[in-house]
């Protein structure tokens, strides 16, 4: 059989990465992560796998965030038994984050039965729950960097530094076929390169398929050092002091918390920004940043940048349910930092129930926002959002801080995947949404790459490979296209109710209110066409 690829996630859509290599004598997959964004993506996580998990030899992973790890215990528990290849650094930290993971499902699985027996609905269950952890962690096969490895018959992996997160990689795989060796490199997310934290990216020369990510695919950065970004950060925390109120920053547990930590505490020492109280209010990042000063030492500088987070006056770590609790009774300013980074899950959505209609309070976010996140819609200006059920008013101060991504922007894009080269077969553009997708189209095709050879799949989408050419099969797909990286009609709903409370809370009076009701309620009579 000729190998054929499937993108069973982050198509069209950031989120969900997994894609599925066939051959003759195998299949492997490359990351198994989870949706995040609108309801209609996330509805994927708990359907059955669109391929029979038993018959999977190994999954390569590229690097720990659940969008590219969350539906590993799924996959074991739909009877995979074959072996998880990672680095060290990945592993250690997916005991971790997908022991969260499981916690968190499990808590708001149990949330969400409780409202559905209220309204008479059926009870729902989690995707997997902490249970599934330990023997998806007994699957681990550690791995060192630019090893080859046999991964199943037929199948060779190599593992390059990301530069992304501690102990990302991108994976080159080498496929045995009828017309020899073909060769496959799949990006995972890459690094920006030049940061303290992280290696710059790496890679091979010269492949036959080359899969490259794109988040950051339509857009440049302005170039930073370290003295700079925190200058930038200075000034947010001056300004949220200023505004007399909380400064909440919802932060990727995962390196992107211990980054921000370390140059809140530097900033405050150096008197660029004024001293206080952090309150860092996430069981996870905590144990990451244990993993991270154990983990983060600094080759070039001959030093771990994580180790100030082990004793700091101004640091403290809230572990318990109670401790988080006990901000709600806090005055004045501070600084809380919670998990999730884009609002959708954990901590921090207790934090912004509570603040978001405070006009001296200050969100400030410091990552990249999936389409139908709540940190995506504080982001675009939304003025009322819903949070757990609760129309909530945005009067908060919505800033943004885009000096902390782990990724590379479309220029480090671009120069990456172009140094990959030659490429003798097709790029294909996953990881990114569609604006992302095409901006880094035209930004390799500009720099010399055939347009017929650069392919966006959608999710599902399934290619029959040559060493020289890609060719399209038929597959049907799980969603419509198009829809991974849009607002759906759940986001509309919420939207169509803020607008008619306030709208009610506007009327004139009773007999304006009752008009109005008296016309939707003729609209939902028609019946549906």
């Amino acid at each position: 059989m000729t190998p054929r690829l499937t993108f069973h996630g982050a198509a069209g859509c950031v989120t969900g990465s997994c894609m599925r290599l066939e051959t003759d004598q195998a299949t492997v997959l490359i990351d198994c992560g989870m949706f995040q964004g609108s309801k209609t993506l996330k509805a994927l996580n708990y359907e059955p796998f669109p391929f029979d998990a038993d018959k999977v030899d190994a999954v390569l992973l590229t690097h720990a965030h659940i969008d590219h790890s969350g539906l590993l215990p799924k996959l074991v528990r739909a009877g995979f038994r074959g072996s998880i290849h990672a680095t060290a650094a990945t592993r250690d930290l997916c005991a971790l984050m997908l022991a969260d993971s499981a916690h968190i499902q499990e808590s708001e699985v149990e949330y969400l039965n409780r409202r559905n027996l209220r309204r008479g609905r059926p009870p729902v269950t989690p995707i997997y729950t902490r249970r599934d952890v330990a023997p998806t962690l007994r699957r681990f096969s550690t791995i060192g960097l630019h090893e080859a490895v046999k991964v199943a018959p037929g199948i060779t992996a190599t593992w390059w530094d990301a530069g992304h997160m501690l102990g990302s990689t991108s994976i080159e795989v080498r496929v045995e076929t009828d017309e020899g060796p073909m060769t496959l490199l799949f990006s995972g997310d890459v690094g920006p390169g030049g940061r303290e934290y992280a290696a710059d990216p790496e890679g091979p020369i010269g492949v036959d398929h080359l899969i490259v990510e794109s988040t950051y695919g339509d857009r440049e950065r302005p170039p930073l050092d370290p003295a700079a970004r925190r200058r930038l950060l200075a000034a947010e925390v001056r300004d949220a002091h200023e505004a007399g109120g909380p400064l909440v920053i919802p932060a990727f547990a995962v390196e992107r918390t211990q980054e921000l930590l370390v140059d809140l505490l530097t900033i405050m020492a150096d008197g660029q920004a004024p001293a206080g109280n952090i309150f860092l209010d996430s069981p996870l990042a905590i144990e990451v940043g244990e993993v991270f000063i154990e983990r983060g030492w600094d080759k070039a500088a001959a030093r771990n940048p994580f180790e100030s987070l082990q004793s700091s006056e101004h640091l403290h770590l809230l572990r318990k349910p109670w401790e988080s609790d006990k901000l709600d009774m806090l005055k004045g300013w501070h600084i809380i930092v919670a998990a999730s980074g884009m609002c959708d899950a954990g901590r921090i959505r207790k934090h912004l129930k509570r603040l978001l209609w405070r006009r001296d309070a200050t969100v400030l976010l410091s990552g990249f926002q999936v389409v139908g996140t709540l940190g995506r819609l504080l982001q675009d200006g939304l003025d009322r959002v819903k949070i757990q059920g609760e129309d909530i008013r945005v009067q908060a101060r919505i800033r943004s801080l885009d000096v902390y991504s782990g990724h590379a922007d479309a220029a480090g894009l671009a120069g990456w995947a172009m140094a990959r080269g030659p490429v003798a077969g097709s790029v294909f553009l996953n990881h990114g949404e569609p604006g992302a997708l095409e901006g880094l189209g035209r930004r390799l095709a500009a720099g010399g790459v055939a347009a017929d050879r650069i392919t966006i799949p959608a999710i599902d989408s399934c290619f029959s490979l040559r060493r020289q050419a890609a060719e399209p099969q038929a597959a049907a797909g799980r969603i419509p296209p198009g829809a991974a990286a849009t607002l759906d009609w759940h986001n509309a709903r919420a939207r169509f109710l803020l607008d008619l409370d306030e709208r009610l809370e506007r009327a004139a009076d009773d007999a304006e209110r009752q008009a109005l009701l008296e016309t939707l309620a003729g609209g939902l009579a028609s019946p549906p066409r």
